[in-house]
């Protein structure tokens, strides 16, 4: 069904999508779900799929879903790299894991910042945590970037 769409749908269904994604990531720190690195890292991508999913649509110019499918990759691929962390199947920076890199002082600071650790689940459902989620979510989009890629209308 998805490959009947045209190339203009697709590019509005994967901006929507990395839209949607980012929009839940905010609405989770609203909700007080504050953000790791690592989750933040994993913004970035979306925001770069949506800005070149609006010039892809704004100018018709579908040769951009590539750059879109590479965005989503990334984010994907961050996902699978925080989920890893967060399971401790490898090392995280040492800049938001409870394996070294921060200082008794930034932990008992009075300053307001709170560290939030990358290789803590803050939430999860079915088993599978919110960079979990992403990953999945994320590599769907790929898929729908590249197929909009592969398009030759």
């Amino acid at each position: 069904m998805i490959t009947q769409l045209d190339r203009k749908t697709l590019i509005s269904l994967a901006t929507a999508g990395s839209c949607a994604l980012l929009g839940g990531a905010f609405l989770f720190q609203f909700f007080g779900f504050a953000p790791c690195e690592l989750c933040l890292w994993q913004r970035w991508p979306h925001g770069a799929a949506i800005v070149i999913g609006a010039v892809a649509l704004s100018l018709g110019y579908g040769g951009l879903a590539w750059f879109g499918a590479l965005a989503a990759t990334i984010t994907g691929g961050l996902g699978i790299y925080h989920t890893g962390v967060e399971r401790q199947w490898w090392q995280g920076p040492s800049s938001c894991t409870g394996s070294g890199g921060l200082d008794v002082n930034s932990l008992l600071s009075t300053d307001g910042t709170n560290v939030v650790l990358c290789d803590q689940v803050s939430w999860e459902m079915l088993g599978l945590s919110m960079a979990s989620w992403n990953a999945l979510a994320s590599f769907g989009l790929a898929v729908v970037w590249l197929l909009t890629a592969l398009r030759r209308d």
